[in-house]
C-alpha cells in the first residue's frame, strides 16, 4: 500500500489537485461569462455548434464522396447529410441572434415537456413511494414548472442560462478549494 511519503502516491494527488484545479477554473470563468455576458456567451454556443455542424457536414460529405466501401444509397445519404448540416452552420453563422433564439426556445420546450413526463412519472409511482406527500408536492411543482417553461421556453431558457452560470461560479469555487485541500491529510 502506497502512503503519502511515497513518489507515486504524490504524484497521483498532485494530479487529481491539478484536475480539480484546472475543471474549478474553467466552471468559474464560464460561469461568470454566462452571469456577465449572457447573450454574447449563449451566441459563442451557438457559434461552437454551428462549426461543429459545419465541420460534421464536410465529414460525411467526405465520406459519402470518397467511400468505395459504402454502397451507392449509402454514399447519397452521406452526402444529403453532409450537405444539410452545411447548410444548417451556414446559416446559423448568418444569424447567431437568430440560432440561439431558436436553440433557446427548443431547449427551453425540451426541458418543459421533461419536467411535465418527470411529474406524471412521480405521480404513477406513488404506490413503490416512502413518502407519499413529498411526491406529490415533486410532481406538483415538477408538473407547474414544466407547463410554465413550456408555454414561455424562451424565459424559462434565460433564467435556466442563469441558473447555470450561478451554478457553474459556486460549483468551480467549491472545486477550487477542493484543489487546495485535496490530499491533505493523506
Amino acid at each position: 500500500m502506497s502512503t503519502a511519503s511515497d513518489p507515486i502516491a504524490k504524484s497521483a494527488i498532485n494530479g487529481i489537485r491539478t484536475a480539480l484545479g484546472v475543471g474549478g477554473v474553467v466552471s468559474l470563468l464560464v460561469g461568470i461569462l454566462i452571469l456577465v455576458w449572457p447573450g454574447k456567451t449563449a451566441a459563442v454556443v451557438a457559434a461552437i455548434i454551428a462549426i461543429y455542424a459545419i465541420v460534421g457536414g464536410l465529414v460525411y460529405a467526405g465520406l459519402g464522396i470518397l467511400s468505395k466501401s459504402m454502397g451507392g444509397w449509402a454514399r447519397v445519404g452521406h452526402i444529403i447529410l453532409g450537405i444539410v448540416f452545411v447548410i444548417a452552420g451556414v446559416i446559423m453563422f448568418a444569424n447567431l441572434g437568430l440560432a440561439v433564439a431558436t436553440l433557446a426556445i427548443f431547449l427551453g420546450v425540451l426541458v418543459g415537456i421533461m419536467w411535465i413526463i418527470e411529474g406524471v412519472v412521480a405521480l404513477t409511482t406513488l404506490g413503490d413511494s416512502a413518502s407519499k406527500g413529498w411526491s406529490i408536492f415533486f410532481a406538483i411543482i415538477s408538473i407547474i414548472a414544466g407547463i410554465v417553461l413550456f408555454f414561455s421556453p424562451l424565459f424559462g431558457a434565460v433564467v435556466l442560462w442563469w441558473l447555470l452560470g450561478i451554478s457553474l461560479v459556486v460549483l468551480g469555487l467549491i472545486q477550487i478549494v477542493r484543489a487546495f485541500t485535496f490530499g491533505k491529510n493523506a
